[in-house]
């Protein structure tokens, strides 16, 4: 969680409330940081946070896999983004 607090204390008046900021704040985080650094992150965090992580990555992932296969009646062009 200290990653998620240096994030918002760093960008807290550029968030206007709207989910576009965070994607934006999170698109350019990711952009500025190498491998390296990207898993520096990931020691640094504690396992539930990991979890968390994980766990949100692959329901969005088996949800595009989804919408890709038209499985259950999703779409690929359903309004999901694709951010990675």
């Amino acid at each position: 969680m200290n990653l998620i607090n240096d994030i918002y204390n760093l960008y807290r008046d550029k968030f206007t409330g709207d989910e576009e900021d965070v994607a934006a704040v999170v698109m350019g985080l990711l952009h500025e940081q190498n491998k390296e650094e990207m898993l520096q992150w990931i020691h640094e965090m504690k396992e539930n946070e990991i979890y968390q992580m994980l766990g949100f990555y692959l329901m969005e992932m088996l949800r595009v896999k989804l919408a890709e296969e038209g499985v259950g009646g999703m779409r690929p062009d359903s309004g999901m983004e694709r951010y990675h």
